[in-house]
Parts: structure tokens; C-alpha cells; sequence
């Protein structure tokens, strides 16, 4: 297990949130946290810590009035650290190649892949054609609907008609480089970990993935290493003292670095 940073940026600012509260209209969202740093700031301390295959995330919309300003952030951080994070949000063929210029290690894709509630073949070809397989993550972030994980889109607020299953991650697989998986209903909430999600994510364990969502203490960490059977990466956001939170973010550099 490795522990992967983050950077969540929002209304052009570095946050934590509440997953499940995030709304497109008004650009709204339930704050846990509100950096008074600049997204770069987090990228230079990543970089001296030697913490590579982070992500950043983009919350805004393009049609945000803040996009501007929260993709501006994402570019500062990304240049800060060439090479260690990824990044995510809105990403499309046409726009991807300029994050990687900037230096991106990958670009982390859902909604351009996932439309009208089913998974566009077509889209992700293109997409691997464009930025290659080993640039390429899938996010396959999952809300649970009677008693199923569907993937979820556009920050988290849609539903698709796809489940988290093997035989989907095992279809994808061939296309990416990693997934990230938020389990968006226990996101930003630090209450415990969706047990079901990572014992699936462990149990196929054919590509590296990257488990976020409820990890509230060094014993939530120990147990999804425990459900993962060692084989899923985690990052902590709103749990980490760095963002508020309790857990210290000197535990996990040391955690990541004797377990990686």
C-alpha cells in the first residue's frame, strides 16, 4: 500500500469537501476545509517527501465562473512537481495534452468515458489514442443504489447504469494505467471506509488502484490495507491534519514509505 496526495481544488481555492454535497448550480458544496495556500504550496511538500502518483482534482465545471481560476491552480501545482501527480477533471482529448505538457504524469478521466449512463467505447479509444495507456487513469468513482455501487459522473452527481464489478474493471483495464475509486456516499465525511468497495477493489487487484473516501484514522488505513489484501493505494484528504484533520500527515509519508 502507498499512500497517494491530493489536492481538491474548488472555486479556485485548495478545499475538502463533503463528495455527496457537491453542486454544479451555484457552484455549491459542503466545505470541510478551505486552504489558505495555493495549490502549488501542497505540490512543493509532496515533491520534498518524495510522494509521487498523487492527484489533483478540478471540482468546477467548465461552464464554472471559477473554472478559470481553479484550472489555473491545477496548471501552478502540476508545474511545481513534473512528474508526481495527476490530474483530473473535464478532461477530454482536446485539453489533455496541455496537463500533460504541464507536468502531469496522467490524466484521470470519467465523465468524457461514462455518458448518458453507459460506458463510450469510441470515446475511450480516442482518448487512449490520444494521451497513450500509460497516461491514462480511469476514475470509477461509486455511489451505492439498492444495494448495488453504480459509477458515477460529473463530480459525483450522476448516476450511471454500469456497476463496479471484475468484469467491468477487468473490461477497462486493457485501456488505462491505474483507477482511482472515490466511494462518494462516505467522501469528505471521515467515518469509515466503504468495507464493500475495498474488499471488491482487493479481491481483483489487476492493475494498481487507488481507494479514496472515509478514511477517518490510522486504523480505518490499517483496515482497508487488511480488506485490500495489500493491494490498494490510498489518499486521505479531509482526515489529514495538512487539510484539519487529525491523522498526521508525517504518519502517512512514513506509512507510504515503508509499505510502498
Amino acid at each position: 500500500m502507498r499512500f497517494r496526495p491530493c489536492i481538491d481544488i474548488h472555486n479556485g481555492k485548495v478545499k475538502q469537501i463533503i463528495g455527496g454535497s457537491l453542486r454544479d448550480e451555484q457552484d455549491e458544496a459542503a466545505e470541510n476545509f478551505v486552504s489558505e495556500q495555493t495549490a502549488d504550496f501542497y505540490a512543493k511538500l509532496y515533491r520534498r517527501d518524495g510522494l509521487c502518483g498523487g492527484h489533483i482534482i478540478l471540482l468546477n465545471p467548465p461552464s464554472s465562473e471559477y473554472y478559470a481560476r481553479t484550472r489555473q491552480q491545477a496548471l501552478l501545482a502540476l508545474r511545481a512537481y513534473p512528474g508526481g501527480l495527476q490530474v483530473g477533471g473535464g478532461i477530454t482529448p482536446e485539453n489533455a495534452g496541455e496537463y500533460l505538457e504541464a507536468g502531469a504524469s496522467h490524466v484521470i478521466v470519467t465523465s468524457y468515458v461514462f455518458r448518458e449512463g453507459q460506458i463510450q467505447l469510441e470515446n475511450l479509444r480516442r482518448l487512449k489514442e490520444t494521451v497513450g495507456k500509460k497516461h491514462l487513469v480511469l476514475d470509477l468513482s461509486c455511489r451505492k443504489r439498492e444495494g448495488e455501487y453504480y459509477i458515477v459522473t460529473d463530480r459525483w452527481q450522476k448516476f450511471t447504469q454500469i456497476k463496479l464489478t471484475f468484469s467491468v474493471l477487468s473490461q477497462l483495464a486493457d485501456s488505462c494505467d491505474e483507477f482511482l475509486v472515490h466511494a462518494v456516499d462516505v467522501e469528505g465525511k471521515a467515518s469509515g471506509i466503504e468495507d464493500d468497495v475495498a474488499r471488491l477493489l482487493g479481491s481483483w487487484g489487476k492493475i494498481p488502484v487507488t481507494y479514496a473516501g472515509g478514511v477517518g484514522s490510522m486504523e480505518d488505513v490499517k483496515r482497508l490495507e487488511e480488506l485490500g489484501r495489500g493491494r490498494l493505494d490510498v489518499t486521505i484528504g479531509s482526515a489529514l491534519d495538512l487539510f484539519g484533520g487529525c491523522i498526521k500527515y508525517e504518519d502517512m509519508v512514513y506509512y507510504g514509505i515503508e509499505r510502498s
